[in-house]
């Protein structure tokens, strides 16, 4: 009799992709996370150690597949860009994302949002943004000596990590760039794209323009030096003298003489 001895090995554990949950509550949710997911793309374009996510789960321990969040939008400096199913900390160096922005919807509750400050606040987060676009509140903390600390900024605040402006001085919040230039939607790029490439067109269609202005006015001096050539021979043939058909052309004596030696 054969005896079979069952595998000690562990299981390997299963780190779902997705809480079968949309990203957004409604249409304002989503465009604030794309704005904010598409502007930090094109800002840390050039910098291929910026890894940026918009609803992507983020698994601080390993083989614990429970304690999990997938903040709106998170950055995570130092770490490679490229495609992930799940940002699984110890994969990257064990390092957790530095920022991350939560968008408030109607569904959002103080439990949960309590829950999230705790989870962020003792992982390691360096920076973290709630903003509520019903009533233009930002709220900012920022890690100190016992993890996240509540910031009080007044109505403007420059991410120290980012470099990033936060304007809530006005009727909703205004995000720019380190250099002030506003954070735009997609179709506000778009927009300004083909704005810059019509204004490309005209200013090629003007030096074009003038090329051949220049061209023209060349071919006109070129008519005109030979006309004098043609007129100088055909005056001093006529019996004038070369200080007459020097009058006569308005040219000088030296101008008629080089002339009349070329001939």
């Amino acid at each position: 009799m054969v005896s079979q001895i069952e595998s000690s090995a562990p299981s390997e554990i299963f780190y779902p992709e997705s809480d079968g949950q949309p990203m957004a509550n409604n249409t304002e949710h989503f465009e604030i996370i794309v704005l904010i997911k598409g502007n930090l793309d094109i800002l840390f374009a050039d910098d291929p150690n910026v890894f940026i996510a918009g609803d992507l789960f983020w698994y601080p321990i390993k083989d614990n597949n429970k304690i999990k969040y997938a903040p709106d939008v998170m950055v995570a400096l130092n770490r490679p860009k490229g495609r992930r199913s799940s940002y699984k900390q110890w994969e990257e160096g064990n390092q957790p994302p530095q920022v991350v922005f939560e968008i408030l919807s109607p569904v959002n509750t103080s439990v949960e949002m309590a829950r999230k400050l705790l989870f962020y606040s003792q992982y390691g987060v360096e920076e973290y943004y709630i903003y509520n676009p019903a009533n233009n509140e930002l709220q900012v903390w920022l890690r100190g000596e016992y993890g996240l600390d509540w910031v009080d900024f007044g109505q403007k605040w420059v991410s120290p990590r980012l470099q990033i402006n936060f304007d809530v001085s006005g009727e909703q919040w205004q995000l720019s760039y380190p250099d002030g230039q506003p954070f735009m939607t997609f179709g506000e790029l778009m927009a300004r794209s083909q704005a810059a490439q019509q204004q490309a067109q005209v200013a090629q269609q003007q030096a074009q323009a003038a090329q051949q202005q220049a061209e023209a006015a060349q071919q006109q001096a070129q008519a005109a030096q030979q006309r004098l050539q043609q007129a100088v021979p055909r005056l001093l043939s006529m019996g004038l003298n070369r200080e007459q058909v020097a009058d006569a052309l308005s040219l000088s004596v030296e101008d008629v003489e080089a002339i009349a030696m070329n001939l």
